[in-house]
């Protein structure tokens, strides 16, 4: 899957959630990855990091940056793209707005939703909690392994990123494109993203 600007042809797998800039410093430079700025504060604030993320991003020359639920701050910063959650903006509509070349995610957990996601103009799905996970309060129960397998069968061709709860160790166990790393990254970014990126290369194949 191209970025804007033709720059990827393959999607990266990897995915890190952060509202910290030295995450970003620490995460990028080892491989290709999304960097997707979550702030929970005012829009100026998710603004100022989305700019600063993304330079860092184009300097590394193999990072998309993509901002999470806020549309506008997506579109005022020139970011890659957006991830809409469950509750925010409908797909259709956030499809609409950024128009046809941005890259936009969409959260799901079952293959009905999943399958209404791409319909509505969704570029890859965030599925899950596929664990339980503290990063962030009032999700549903997990899906496990066997229901994010549901959703990657439901959608072929489409990037699926497991998301919530997501270590090292279980990588080798998920089906799909790719993961998503929150917590899990934050104490050693630079490390954790290595470790990341060997075991989705030891995995194999981005199905």
């Amino acid at each position: 899957m191209p970025a804007q600007g033709g720059a990827f042809v393959v999607f990266p797998r990897l995915h890190i959630v952060t509202d910290a800039l030295d995450v970003v410093r620490g995460a990028i430079g080892h491989g290709p990855v999304v960097i997707q700025v979550r702030v929970k504060s005012g829009d100026r604030d998710a603004y100022q990091l989305t700019v600063a993320a993304l330079a860092l991003c184009r300097a590394a020359g193999d990072a998309l940056c993509l901002v999470d639920d806020r549309v506008g701050v997506a579109l005022a910063a020139g970011a890659d793209g957006v991830h809409v959650g469950a509750d925010d903006l409908p797909v259709e509509a956030a499809r609409r707005v950024l128009g046809p070349a941005a890259i936009l995610g969409a959260t799901c957990r079952n293959p009905s939703s999943a399958r209404a996601a791409v319909a509505g103009g969704a570029s890859y799905l965030g599925v899950g909690p596929v664990f339980a996970t503290i990063s962030k309060v009032g999700l549903p129960p997990p899906i496990g392994v066997d229901g994010l397998a549901a959703v990657v069968d439901a959608v072929p061709g489409t990037p699926v990123i497991a998301i919530a709860g997501i270590t090292v160790a279980r990588v080798a166990e998920l089906p799909g494109h790719g993961v998503a790393a929150i917590s899990a990254i934050a104490a050693d970014p630079a490390g954790a993203t290595v470790k990341f990126l060997g075991a989705l290369a030891a995995r194999g194949g981005v199905a």
